[in-house]
């Protein structure tokens, strides 16, 4: 199954990737770089398409789409890996997505009482995850807040425990005060999240008692790179439940990916609130807190308890937006996107792995997650983590014609797609093994990337 895009140009994305190391011009995104500094702090909206994440000889600035193709505004031509930061699933201008929002819009974007279209996305969207009750927002960070402060309020209790195995969860100072990125951040609110590692039962449960009474909800993802344990998941759902605490499942990144109904659907669990958002709509701004109807309805207006403020945006309800969101759920109904996924995530995956056992390189890079989100661990000769090796593979990559700072697919991969792209991959991992031998430094051009989250430039 290969989803329906815009319409092609004459030459096709998969015949036109560049599969061997071209010469490329950046000129303009270099000068859009210099301007961008100028007025945007990291000359970027989002900490993870900035300059520092991605090698000095890379695209800095993108014009246009089609499937899982990209282009520069230089017009050098890519294949995406993670497009969108996850959030196009279906791939770049899929055709039924951008019709059905081209067609919300000129009826209006915004209203002072909701559109009717807000119903229509609240019922499109449940009838997949399988929860009471929703509420539309426009990114991630909103929805998990919302639950954590809900949380707060249906328990009396305020502190929160998050999984430190899980990166991200929230913009917000309850979350951002865990990380190195706390500056701005009052010491009162960091003291009030503890962290639990992943698949660590014990762990978790030594914080409830540590805590007697105090913990409102535990807030993690299903998985992140490694698997759930059998049975774990269900047994944190248990130990929230004995514990007097929410379970808050974080499906930002999960949710229609590892299946139509999210990972909890995968695996056969239930929490008490979850948030959902980057494939919702291909794209398109929309996230949601889903959940149980008694705790959700804190923050309506048939509750008996002191309401609470949970969410509530101004573009929450922004219709064409919404239109892409029912349009991206009905592919999700009719057609195998997340099948499609898996079997192309598989694909690249057997590929990848056999170039690696050929090269002899497993301790030192490899690849981990489902095959519906693959990505790849950069190790230096001493088996350390590695951000210098990781520059080196991106740079290959990119000089290949691949946007990769993760593997992980779209169902727009075709099957040429994926096999340059693991042509690419062993090109680019021969250089990485001859860096392995010979010092990773001869082999760079420009400095290494650098983690999001740290203290100090």
């Amino acid at each position: 199954m290969v989803l329906r895009t815009a319409p092609v140009p004459a030459a096709s994305p998969a015949d036109a990737a560049p599969s061997a190391p071209a010469v490329r011009s950046y000129a303009r995104s270099r000068a859009l770089q210099r301007r961008a500094h100028e007025l945007i702090p990291g000359g970027a909206h989002t900490y993870a398409k900035g300059d520092d994440q991605f090698p000095e000889d890379a695209p800095a600035f993108m014009a246009r789409g089609l499937g899982c193709h990209a282009w520069d505004v230089d017009g050098n031509e890519f294949v995406e890996y993670g497009i969108g930061l996850r959030s196009v699933t279906l791939g770049h201008a899929y055709e039924p997505v951008i019709r059905a929002a081209a067609a919300a819009m000129p009826m209006g974007a915004n209203f002072t009482r909701p559109h009717a279209i807000e119903v229509e996305a609240a019922e499109a969207v449940l009838s997949l995850v399988g929860q009471d009750m929703i509420k539309f927002s426009k990114h991630g960070s909103d929805a998990v807040t919302a639950a954590v402060k809900l949380s707060r309020a249906f328990t009396g209790r305020d502190v929160v425990a998050v999984c430190s195995d899980h990166p991200f969860f929230a913009v917000d100072d309850w979350f951002i005060g865990t990380t190195a990125m706390n500056a701005g951040i009052p010491l009162a609110t960091q003291q009030l999240v503890v962290k639990f590692k992943y698949n660590d039962l014990p762990g978790l449960q030594a914080l409830f008692d540590q805590y007697p009474d105090r913990i409102a909800c535990v807030v993690m993802e299903a998985e992140n790179g490694e698997a759930p344990a059998p049975g774990y998941l269900q047994a944190v759902h248990d130990a929230c439940k004995r514990n007097g605490a929410l379970w808050v499942l974080d499906e930002i990144i999960t949710g229609f990916r590892w299946h139509t109904g999210g990972a909890q659907a995968y695996h056969g669990v239930k929490p008490d609130l979850c948030s959902f958002g980057k494939a919702m709509a291909n794209g398109f701004s929309v996230s949601a807190l889903c959940g149980r109807r008694d705790v959700m309805e804190q923050g309506g207006l048939r509750s008996d308890r002191k309401r609470v403020f949970a969410l509530s945006t101004t573009h929450g309800g922004e219709t064409h937006a919404l239109a892409a969101c029912i349009a991206t759920v009905e592919a999700y109904k009719t057609q195998d996107v997340v099948g499609r996924i898996w079997r192309a995530g598989q694909r690249l995956a057997d590929g990848i792995n056999r170039i690696v056992a050929s090269l002899k390189i497993g301790e030192h890079f490899y690849l981990i997650n489902k095959p519906c989100a693959l990505i790849y661990v950069t190790k230096d000769a001493a088996g350390e983590r590695s951000q210098a090796f990781r520059t080196l593979f991106l740079q290959e990559m990119v000089d290949r014609g691949f946007v990769c700072p993760n593997l992980i697919v779209s169902a727009a991969h075709t099957d040429a797609d994926i096999d340059r792209t693991v042509e690419a991959v062993g090109e680019s991992l021969e250089v990485y093994k001859k860096a392995l031998e010979n010092g990773v430094e001869p082999y760079l051009r420009g400095r290494p990337v650098k983690p999001v989250a740290r203290a100090y430039n």
